[in-house]
């Protein structure tokens, strides 16, 4: 017997999995279903979903604008970390999660709901992160994931389905992946990407051009960083949306920000993904090279001996979490040095330093160069190398001999 629910908010976006999903409720639990979908900047037209929600059955429809707090408060803060996910994956799927199913769980308690639902299958990391969230925010709710209870065994069934009950669904039976979208990135995933030994097909990608078509004439981009968060482009200020709208149309012109790895999923799989992330791509690269003039040596490589452990608390959905939240006091308290501007140059997928300056440079030409003194005295590095090597010295007395 199930729980008796009368209210759920489902995530809902229109596509098949939830269009089936929000029968399937009403159906299953006789239930009032309540359609929420998050705009993070996916770029599609979202207004159609409100009416196909109504079609489908939905008591009411939440679509919610989320896309500058996802900036400010989520990527920029991701960003200040450098973090990115084992072979360089900037976590563009990861980031968007929380954000998501925080608001979910505020429309649940703003609408009486006992429940919320959800479209991540079984296999994924995405259930793992919104029911994270969901333990974190509101513990209180039910959480249904028909992915786990269901007896559909995959899109067929759905389809079929949703043909026996003319629910539309924006979809056909030859759909080669799975894609999903925000203002930071767009990931492929499944059909065709499962085997590995595949490369993706060119006209999938939509973010970036093909390198090999990009300008044959280089581009140069400025940005200007403050405490570790980009704040212009080439010299105008914009909010941090804005700011990775431009960068990402920059990126994307000149190819950057491809990626096709193979990750370790939470759940234990290895799994095939494909990334575009132009402006992420950029910032990451600009952010490093200020970063090189104005951090502290010991400080630098502490924080980043601590980025594996808060990206994969990213990864696997621990961003409410007292862990993350206690890294985060950390980077973000690294950051402060962190102002000056990156000079960057783009061209054919590739994003390179070009200039780095900053107002307060531990960078010194006068001690750094090889022609000048500059208050360093080479005669201490004597003593120094003495010290440094007196542990060697010492076991190589003892008898021990390399292998």
């Amino acid at each position: 017997m199930k729980k008796k629910i009368d209210k759920i908010v489902l995530a809902y976006s229109g596509g098949l999995d939830t269009s089936v999903i929000l029968g399937w409720l009403r159906e299953e639990y006789g239930a009032e279903v309540v359609a929420y979908c998050a705009d993070v900047g996916q770029g599609e037209e979202l207004d159609p979903v409100r009416e196909k929600a109504v079609a489908a059955g939905a008591c009411d429809v939440f679509i919610e604008d989320l896309t500058d707090e996802f900036v400010a408060d989520y990527v920029f803060p991701m960003l200040r970390a450098n973090a990115s996910y084992e072979d360089g994956y900037l976590l563009g799927t990861s980031i968007a999660r929380p954000i998501i199913a925080k608001r979910h769980a505020e429309i649940a308690r703003e609408t009486g709901a006992q429940a919320v639902a959800h479209g991540a299958t079984g296999k994924g990391n995405d259930q793992v992160r919104f029911e994270l969230t969901f333990a974190a925010l509101a513990p209180e709710l039910e959480i249904i994931a028909p992915w786990r209870d269901w007896s559909f065994e995959g899109r067929e069934d759905l389809i079929r389905y949703a043909e026996e009950r003319s629910i539309s669904i924006p979809v056909s039976r030859e759909k080669p992946y799975s894609c999903d979208r925000n203002l930071l990135h767009l990931s492929f995933e499944g059909g065709v990407l499962e085997d590995p030994w595949q490369e993706p097909y060119e006209d999938m990608f939509i973010m970036t051009r093909n390198p090999e078509e990009a300008p044959d004439q280089a581009a140069y981009v400025e940005i200007d960083f403050e405490s570790g968060d980009a704040v212009a482009v080439d010299g105008e200020r914009l909010a941090p949306a804005a700011l990775l709208r431009k960068l990402n149309e920059l990126g994307g012109d000149h190819g950057v920000g491809r990626i096709d790895i193979v990750e370790n999923r939470y759940v234990g799989m290895k799994s095939r993904g494909v990334y575009e992330t132009p402006g992420g791509t950029i910032l990451v690269a600009a952010h490093k090279a200020v970063e090189s003039l104005t951090l502290d040596r010991e400080a630098m490589h502490l924080r980043d001996s601590l980025v594996p452990r808060y990206a994969s608390m990213i990864y696997d959905g621990f961003w409410f979490a007292p862990e993350r939240e206690m890294l985060q006091a950390a980077m973000d308290e690294c950051q402060k040095p962190v102002n000056g501007t990156a000079r960057m140059k783009l061209y054919k997928g590739q994003v390179s330093t070009v200039g780095r300056k900053a107002p307060r440079s531990l960078y010194d030409p006068d001690i750094a160069s090889f022609d000048e003194a500059g208050g360093y005295r080479q005669a201490d590095a004597t003593g120094f190398i003495s010290l440094a090597g007196l542990r060697l010295r010492t076991r190589a007395r003892s008898g021990w001999k390399p292998e």
